[in-house]
């Protein structure tokens, strides 16, 4: 089959990459000459794990390659797959003018009886709107899709190889047929819906998950006023079959570029069609302000962050990616700063663009990171900073051990001598 994919971002690259490798012919398609150039060249210009190893796989073997022009990537597609970026407009709805862009310019090139899908995430109504466009060019016949990603950076490769399901927005069995063809060596649940449905299963999937971390963070926040250890709380609950012990995560919130992005732009739409009372609307605010009143709680344990050396370890949303996109280290360092601490940072794959405010300074090993400090942040759960052993770094000072995703022993650290911190422990 032959599919371009329109945007080389995260999930535009992944998803080439990964229909070449079922023996289509893939063509990548970005206006951005640098990206292309660098995809060419076998480089993928952001870290995913054994992404690079297949994308030059299979450019050597012919099923992929990428173009800025619009006419050679779409006069014979057969599935044109639009994965371009929708972020956040200043009112949190989703921001829809490289969609609509790309509907318009591949519009004068589609052939007859080509599928135009969309795999960003948008809100419904976005595929008609994109179709119109694309009516208002041409006269050729076409069909319109929903197929949303369900992909988790870091694992993404792993995630598309093996998907939970696969979920088929469209009115035509046409459609159904030609797309669950395209996805036939996975072997993975096929779920047909409507248009609307496949648009709104994906804002639903992150947003309740976004709502979990929320909820768990709330049960947190109890657990500090009267004793009782928020891991042994998900302990016990996980036992109960309807709820399940996976996916509790007690920290700083959720944060990278789909959770705190997706819920508030279904925030948003709520209060666009009159559901301004909806939950999503409360789950965005209060993780909005959980950072904040973190650092504020742990200031006031420690006796406060000024002149203090802060060692700040995670700085990627989350680990396996060099993500740095509502990463929790972007409102940590500055706090710091603002509060009179000095920081020193380190993350395996990140780098910190620090403002000349932020006196931060970022080092390669942990060792560095931790020397001669006050307060060790562990931020992000990096094997390389959970496997670490904090005893070497231990000086002869008073010294405290936050612990932002309680990964830690809190007796072990207690042992080497570090007052600890954790999140929701009594």
């Amino acid at each position: 089959m032959k599919v371009t994919v329109i945007g080389t971002g995260f999930v535009g690259v992944v998803s080439a990459a990964i229909y070449a490798s079922f023996g289509n012919e893939v063509i990548g398609l970005d206006i951005d000459e640098n990206k292309i150039k660098l995809l060419e060249k076998g480089q993928v210009p952001f870290y995913e794990p054994n992404l690079q190893d297949l994308l030059l796989e299979q450019q050597a073997g012919g099923n992929l390659k990428f173009t800025t022009s619009y006419e050679e990537a779409i006069k014979e597609a057969e599935v044109i797959i639009i994965a371009v970026g929708t972020p956040s407009a200043p009112d949190e709805t989703a921001d829809l003018r490289y969609v609509f862009a790309s509907a318009k310019s591949l519009a004068p090139y589609i052939k007859e009886n080509a599928i135009v899908v969309i795999k960003s995430t948008v809100p419904p109504d976005t595929l008609e709107q994109t179709i119109a466009i694309i009516k208002e060019v041409t006269n050729t016949k076409f069909y319109g899709a929903s197929l949303p990603e369900f992909l988790r950076e870091g694992s993404a490769v792993h995630d598309t190889m093996n998907p939970d399901r696969i979920v088929i927005g469209a009115e035509d069995d046409f459609v159904f047929s030609k797309l669950e063809e395209l996805h036939s060596s996975l072997k993975a649940p096929v779920v047909r819906c409507r248009i609307a449905s496949a648009q709104m299963a994906k804002y639903t999937a992150n947003s309740y998950l976004a709502t979990r971390i929320t909820f768990i963070n709330e049960i947190a926040n109890l657990c500090e006023k009267n004793g009782a250890d928020i891991n042994e709380v998900i302990q016990a609950i996980g036992y109960d079959k309807r709820i399940g012990p996976q996916y509790w995560y007690p920290g700083l919130g959720y944060g990278g570029s789909c959770f705190p992005k997706d819920v508030k732009e279904l925030a948003a739409y709520s209060r666009s069609v009159g559901e301004s009372g909806n939950l999503l609307n409360h789950v965005n605010e209060i993780n909005k302000e959980r950072i904040h009143r973190l650092l504020e709680k742990f200031a006031a344990e420690i006796g406060g962050f000024a002149n203090k050396t802060v060692a700040v370890l995670g700085l990627s949303f989350k680990p396996n990616t060099d993500d740095m996109r509502e990463a929790p280290s972007t409102k940590i360092i500055p706090y710091l700063s603002e509060q009179g601490a000095t920081i020193r940072s380190y993350d395996p794959m990140a780098k910190y663009v620090a403002l000349p405010t932020d006196h931060q300074e970022q080092f390669s090993t942990i060792q560095e990171a931790c020397e001669n400090v006050d307060v060790i942040l562990s931020v992000i759960e990096w094997p390389e900073i959970v496997g670490f052993d904090f005893g070497t770094v231990k000086n002869n000072k008073e010294q405290f051990f936050i612990d932002c995703r309680n990964q830690f022993d809190a007796e072990k650290l207690k042992g080497q001598g570090y007052k600890y911190f954790g999140i929701g422990r009594g």
